[in-house]
Formats: C-alpha cells, structure tokens, sequence
C-alpha cells in the first residue's frame, strides 16, 4: 500500500491565496518520478494559513 512508504518530510505553514495550489500541483507533475509528492491543507485553526508538505514515497 503506498501510504504505508509515505514520509513526511517538511510541514510549512504560508498565508493562504488563491493560486497556491497551482504552485503545488506544478510540483507534484515536474517531481513525481523523483518521489516527492507535496500536498496543501487548510490549518485548522487559522482560515487564513494554508500548510504546505512535502513527502517522499
């Protein structure tokens, strides 16, 4: 299962804006095949921070 090799490896909390996830899916199509996978969440206690993170599977 691919969940059980994912390991994070940096959390970064940034304000939120509207295109971040352009950024983020940029990176996940260019850094695939090096097994990065990013992601981005909103913070859960702040609406105006999104986190940003970045695995290795």
């Amino acid at each position: 299962m691919v969940q059980d090799k994912v390991e994070t490896l940096s959390t970064v909390r940034v304000s939120k804006t509207d295109d971040l996830y352009k950024i983020v899916d940029c990176l996940n199509r260019t850094l695939k095949e090096k097994d990065l996978m990013f992601g981005l969440s909103l913070d859960q206690n702040d609406e105006k921070t999104a986190v940003f993170t970045i695995y290795q599977t």
